[in-house]
């Protein structure tokens, strides 16, 4: 985890089951160092900043790089530019400093020779004119070692000055050829200055055309720099939008394993809820919150939020803290709106919330279970009854045929009136305890079904005129209150006969004299149940026929409710006990069900539900 705390919102969790303490050892053992910087950088850099990153350096140094090309191309031009300009202002400046100093020779002979034309005397010691040639001679020698003297004007020209200053020095012949002299260097001066001029244009048209080159140049280079950062900016955009591609699948990925993990969560029959290091719930399912309707984000297990019985289970499964998955118990409690008792079992995981330790809550409701698991106790207790049951009956029958026949040839030899009721009182018994004995072994011996197709209706219509005489005894009337639809299924007729005469007959015995009993018939919908007479608990789906008979009598207590089904219990005087755990045992064999609803004073309801035949 990173070292700075998560911050969560209120009721929102991050479910994060907490590693074993050798898982959690081992995993710091394999992790390097490196490898959790790498985890960290991964966890705090976002997944486009490398590329923004990189983009970015790479047009930088696209726009560095564009704008040190630009410059060294102008600063080439400068240069190239400057040196021509500097040789040519040389040239010039030699040319015009020989010029000169041929005109200040050209002066100072002719200052000379206008004094001697006068008559004047020449001193000795004025060196005007030995200066002027001196002068004119060594700018002759810098003009001579330049580039310019080695053209055809060039070596005109130094020729010229040389016989020009050649002539100065002789008053005569400088007074004869000295204006023709200077003629020809002036001439050759002028000749040279044209040249000059001349490559002065020249220079500035190469000096156009170099600037125009390197605009050329500067532009291809930013040309070449667009292109680059449009190649840049386009791989970025396709990297980020490949990224975003990638980020909305994951996104949408997300987005679905949460819809089913939301959907799985709030689909489980068991009541699920997360309980932070605080005792404070911070999330929970519908099944949670319809036990504890109460509950909402926030609540402590300390709150009343349902129940006490409820509030205790809450408590007692969330009292520690837990290092693994843990089993809490079983509690039994009534749920708000409940229908009756209900059993749950209480397990707790670790869970890792907002830096501590909380934990998992899972309630499962085993309410079937345990009832399945009551029953098959109740069963097998009543099996091994019924076992004991029917040895004894077996042992009792025999020698009870020998008493009635005795009590017979008793009857035979008896005359007073006082014998033959002692008599009457003991066949009495003897047909009590002939009864026993049969049910007994009807009960203890499953019987195997035969079935056959058979009309409900009918099957009904047949037991109660086996019954007949019963109910006119009790003056009973029965009401039909039959459905339309036909019940037509395979059952076994005869057995399920018993089961009607049965029925019928308690509801006779149970309701006043002249109370109708009630018989209603039904189609409910199809369900699944165990094929009738397969004991190896295969299933089947099949449409259900439900036959409720009612009765008008006082009603039972809850107490007698609950064991109205028990083998030997009875509220008759002289009952077995064993006639509604016979109609349980076959109503049960053909894959139906049988159900009481009743309440004291108000009348018993017996529900019977067998499986019709599919519909093609």
């Amino acid at each position: 985890m990173p070292d700075e705390p998560q911050q969560h919102d209120e009721g929102r969790v991050v479910y994060s089951r907490m590693p074993s303490s050798a898982e959690a050892g081992e995993a710091r053992g394999a992790e390097s160092v490196g490898a959790g910087v790498a985890r960290m950088a991964r966890e705090r850099v976002a997944p486009t900043m490398p590329v923004l990153v990189v983009s970015f350096l790479l047009l930088v140094v696209v726009i560095v790089a564009l704008g040190w090309m630009s410059t060294s191309e102008l600063r080439r031009v400068s240069d190239e530019t400057q040196r021509a300009q500097e040789d040519q202002t040389k040239r010039v400046r030699f040319l015009l400093t020989l010029r000169d100093a041929m005109e200040r020779l050209d002066f100072e002979a002719r200052d000379r020779g206008t004094h001697l034309s006068r008559g004047g005397i020449v001193n000795p010691f004025e060196h005007k004119l030995d200066s002027a040639q001196g002068e004119a001679r060594t700018q002759l020698a810098f003009f001579q070692r330049t580039p310019q003297s080695q053209t055809e004007d060039g070596r005109a020209f130094a020729e010229a000055s040389e016989k020009f200053i050649r002539t100065t020095g002789d008053p005569e012949d400088y007074s004869i050829n000295g204006f023709k002299s200077f003629g020809a260097v002036d001439q050759s001066s002028r000749r040279l200055l044209d040249d000059a001029n001349r490559r002065q244009d020249e220079i500035n048209n190469q000096r156009l055309a170099l600037y125009e080159g390197a605009q050329g140049r500067v532009r291809r280079l930013t040309y070449v720099a667009v292109l680059l950062g449009a190649l840049i900016a386009a791989s970025s955009v396709w990297e980020l939008q490949r990224r975003f591609r990638q980020l909305r699948r994951s996104l949408a990925e997300a987005r679905r394993e949460r819809a089913f993990s939301t959907q799985m969560l709030e689909g489980m029959v068991s009541a699920v809820a997360a309980v932070d290091g605080h005792d404070r719930v911070r999330s929970a399912n519908q099944s949670f919150l319809r036990l504890f309707p109460r509950a909402q984000v926030g609540s402590s297990v300390y709150d009343e939020i349902a129940p006490p019985e409820a509030m205790r289970m809450f408590a007692a499964a969330t009292s520690s803290r837990v290092t693994e998955a843990a089993y809490r118990g079983r509690f039994v409690f009534t749920p708000d709106g409940g229908d009756g008792e209900r059993y749950f079992e209480a397990y707790s995981s670790p869970l890792e919330i907002d830096g501590g330790h909380g934990q998992i809550l899972t309630l499962v409701d085993v309410t079937e279970a345990a009832r399945n698991e009551a029953e098959l106790r109740r069963k097998d207790a009543l099996a091994a009854v019924g076992q004991a049951a029917a040895q004894v009956a077996h042992e009792i029958k025999n020698p009870l045929g020998s008493i009635r026949l005795g009590v017979a040839m008793l009857r035979d030899m008896a005359r007073g009136q006082e014998a033959q009721t002692t008599i009457d009182l003991v066949e009495r018994g003897i047909e009590h305890l002939n009864k026993l004995t049969t049910d007994v072994t009807d009960y203890s011996r499953e019987k195997p079904l035969t079935l056959k197709t058979t009309d409900l209706h009918r099957l009904i219509d047949s037991s109660l005129e086996l019954v007949e005489e019963r109910l006119r005894e009790r003056e009973t009337p029965v009401a039909r209150e039959y459905t339309a639809e036909p019940l037509v299924g395979e059952l076994d007729a005869d057995q399920l006969q018993q089961v009607f005469i049965n029925l019928v007959a308690n509801a006779a015995d149970a309701s006043p004299a002249g109370s109708p009993v009630t018989i209603t018939t039904a189609r409910t919908e199809s369900r699944q149940v165990r094929a009738a007479g397969n004991g190896d608990g295969a299933t089947t789906r099949a449409p259900f026929a439900r036959v409720t008979i009612t009765d008008r009598g006082k009603g039972m207590d809850a107490a007698t409710r609950a064991r109205v089904f028990e083998p030997f219990f009875t509220t008759k005087k002289r009952g077995t006990g064993l006639g509604l755990a016979i109609v349980k045992k076959i109503v049960e064999q053909h894959g139906g069900a049988i159900s009481v609803e009743t309440a004291p004073g108000e009348g018993t309801s017996f529900h019977v539900e067998l499986p019709l035949r599919q519909e093609k």
